[in-house]
């Protein structure tokens, strides 16, 4: 597939696209990365330094490939810092989708999580609520944001982070509804929700069940792998095979949600 992928850039680290557009490269696929920061790093480090993307800066550099619309398959989003911003991707999807009505809309409504509650400005839960869910063919969103949200789930979707120990992820699917559960191994891994979303893009053609198995597996060693050896970040080059032959196995159920 040739995937638009509009999400936040960090040069240290993986989070957003430099989480994400590997990830899905290893899986095989064409990535067109766009920023909508492009920060030195996350924002959970003691400092910090770069620019927020002016959203006409963002419409420019979407415009400027424009010509190639007809040939995308999927858009990703993640986190979006202004409405203003969430308008240029409504019109590029729009622009998008107009150019080949074959091409799917996933989005991640990147609020917050149980944690740390919300990291966005007051606004954003109604664009995502009014202006681009409606336009998803599919979102990616915790089981805090969803609540948080109060939306009627699209006919594709996956959930993460639902419950506490276990912790599950949910794929809700055209094939059926089916759950993954796995030890909860404690924290917040910053870029694993990216990841998530990196993966069930890449994965989006393939069987409910096949998919929803594949990436548990994969998010469950990386996080693994964070915990047992205290690393800062997602190992995600150092431990690329993972995106393709996880270790880890575990049990996928077909199952009524919510």
């Amino acid at each position: 597939m040739n995937i638009v992928s509009l999400q936040s850039h960090v040069a240290y680290g993986h989070v957003g696209n430099s989480a994400a557009t590997f990830a899905m490269q290893r899986l095989g696929h064409e990535v067109w990365p766009v920023y909508t920061v492009n920060f030195s790093n996350h924002t959970e480090y003691p400092d910090w330094g770069g620019p927020v993307m002016d959203p006409a800066q963002v419409k420019d550099v979407l415009d400027g490939f424009s010509f190639a619309f007809d040939q995308v398959d999927l858009v990703v989003t993640g986190y979006l810092g202004s409405p203003e911003l969430a308008e240029v991707v409504r019109e590029t999807v729009t622009r998008i989708k107009a150019a080949n009505p074959q091409a799917r809309y996933i989005c991640d409504p990147v609020i917050g999580n149980e944690e740390v509650g919300s990291f966005v400005s007051p606004e954003m839960p109604d664009v995502f609520r009014e202006v681009l869910i409606p336009l998803a063919d599919a979102i990616t969103p915790n089981e805090w944001e969803l609540n948080l949200l109060g939306v009627d789930l699209p006919s594709r979707a996956l959930i993460t982070s639902v419950g506490s120990d276990p912790l599950r992820m949910i794929d809700v699917s055209p094939e059926g509804t089916f759950c993954l559960s796995t030890p909860r191994l404690g924290g917040n891994v910053v870029g694993a929700g990216d990841l998530a979303t990196a993966l069930y893009a890449a994965m989006f053609d393939e069987p409910a069940r096949d998919r929803l198995g594949h990436l548990g597996a994969t998010m469950f060693d990386f996080v693994n792998e964070v915990r047992t050896r205290n690393l800062p970040e997602l190992p995600l080059i150092e431990c690329q095979e993972l995106l393709v032959r996880p270790r880890s196995s575990f049990d996928v159920v077909e199952v009524e949600y919510p």
